[in-house]
């Protein structure tokens, strides 16, 4: 009775589309059936960034008042910031201060006096493919090729406007 209910349905509508629809309704034929799988695979959380107007303040509140263990602060001068990573049981936070004038961090706290989340870092298996396969999907990065970020490892910055309004930074595992 539903499989002649679904014939009637379908029979006002395209070729394609009535196959699309009947593949929903099957049982035997999966709707993934001749779609490559993707060649990259999203990870977990790596971290959450936090601006902030002062390293040391902030630093403290996180070793001192919250007893959470942090790193010493590092300069990364190719992408004019000092970083502070504080460690969490299931991921960390990146505490980030300008390094230079030209800091993006500089620009963001200029806006943000008081500071606040920056960025957010997945971690991706294969960057390269994911790049490639964002582009295709019109979403832009912030810079041509990946670059090596705070853990040793390459990274890739997706534009917020493409992102809900939020800045990713993808960082291969």
């Amino acid at each position: 009775m539903a499989s002649a209910v679904l014939k009637v349905a379908v029979a006002g509508i395209s070729r394609c589309s009535r196959v699309a629809l009947l593949r929903a309704h099957s049982k035997t034929a999966p709707l993934h059936q001749g779609v490559p799988a993707s060649l990259w695979k999203l990870g977990r959380l790596n971290h959450i960034a936090i601006a902030v107007p002062d390293m040391e303040k902030a630093t403290a509140l996180y070793r001192d008042v919250l007893g959470a263990t942090v790193s010493d602060k590092v300069p990364l001068p190719e992408h004019g910031v000092y970083t502070v990573f504080v460690e969490l049981g299931n991921t960390k936070l990146e505490l980030l201060h300008p390094l230079g004038e030209k800091s993006p961090i500089a620009g963001f706290l200029q806006k943000n006096k008081s500071g606040g989340m920056h960025h957010i870092c997945i971690e991706v298996d294969d960057i390269n493919a994911a790049i490639v396969d964002l582009k295709a999907k019109n979403i832009r990065t912030l810079s041509a090729e990946p670059r090596i970020g705070a853990h040793g490892k390459p990274v890739m910055f997706l534009h917020p406007k493409d992102c809900d309004g939020v800045l990713v930074e993808l960082e291969e595992a």
